[in-house]
């Protein structure tokens, strides 16, 4: 699944290409996503111009003078910039065709990706009014999450993953973050002092941070469509590395299943 640090890449990848480019078509070829795409959406968005290309979490909001499209790349989708000629495959579903003579192109193999259109305040909508700070922005703070966390006893990992507590710190990045911190991912988010949520506010910035500026996991080339195996992943320092010895104590890897994902984690260095 796409995490923050993939959305964040490809919203950077593709804003030079859409932003400040008219809409000439869309075209959609299968509405049932995870919701159906709204009936009335190639009348909507049809002549717009894109003015600003934002992302909300894992959201992308593309800003026209008469509302907003909101997308989601779901579980498996995708976007890449092509040209208006370039035959589709069996799961492209949707295409915006600009005047330029481009195309953006949403493939998305398991459907469950999303798209919508508002013409109200794109952060006060159902999808999004509910969601946590971003983990990039000040607001996201030792003391936030600390607070945050009293008298809760689920797992700190399954805290941290919540997008009412914090946007975008999937699976992948929380598993990383809690090893940077030490702190074991099954402890209860309650009983971890401030001092150790400072540790992990820093490691959950940092990963993503480093994660971003590497292009995620899954570094896609957005302009030929081919997709490319991402930079960061050969940076992961327990996620996927089950039995695998310790970076810091060699021993070996553990992993578990919390909250329905598979966790790694150092039973040494991580307590």
């Amino acid at each position: 699944m796409p995490e923050l640090p993939e959305v964040e890449t490809t919203r950077k990848g593709i804003a030079p290409y859409v932003v400040g480019e008219t809409v000439k078509d869309i075209i959609i070829r299968e509405r049932q996503l995870r919701w159906p795409v709204p009936k009335n959406l190639k009348r909507t968005l049809k002549h717009q111009l894109i003015r600003k290309l934002d992302r909300r979490a894992k959201y992308l909001l593309f800003h026209t003078n008469s509302g907003c499209l909101i997308m989601h790349l779901g579980m498996s989708g995708s976007l890449r910039i092509l040209n208006n000629k370039q035959a589709h495959e069996k799961h492209d579903h949707v295409d915006i065709l600009f005047e330029s003579g481009t195309t953006l192109r949403f493939r998305d193999p398991r459907k469950f990706g999303s798209i919508h259109w508002t013409n109200q305040d794109p952060l006060e909508h159902t999808l999004i009014q509910h969601l946590g700070p971003e983990p990039l922005s000040k607001e996201f703070n030792t003391e936030y999450l600390f607070k945050k966390s009293r008298q809760r006893s689920q797992a700190i990992k399954t805290f941290i993953m919540d997008s009412r507590i914090v946007v975008g710190v999937g699976n992948i990045y929380a598993n990383e973050a809690l090893f940077m911190a030490g702190i074991n991912p099954k402890k209860k988010a309650g009983k971890i002092s401030r001092s150790r949520f400072d540790k992990l506010v820093n490691s959950i910035k940092d990963v993503l941070n480093k994660a971003i500026k590497k292009g995620g996991t899954t570094l896609r080339d957005f302009i030929n469509g081919e997709g490319k195996p991402g930079y960061f992943r050969h940076e992961l320092l327990v996620y996927d590395k089950a039995n695998e010895p310790c970076v810091n104590c060699n021993t070996p890897i553990k992993t578990i299943r919390l909250g329905q994902r598979s966790t790694f984690y150092c039973s040494t260095c991580q307590h």
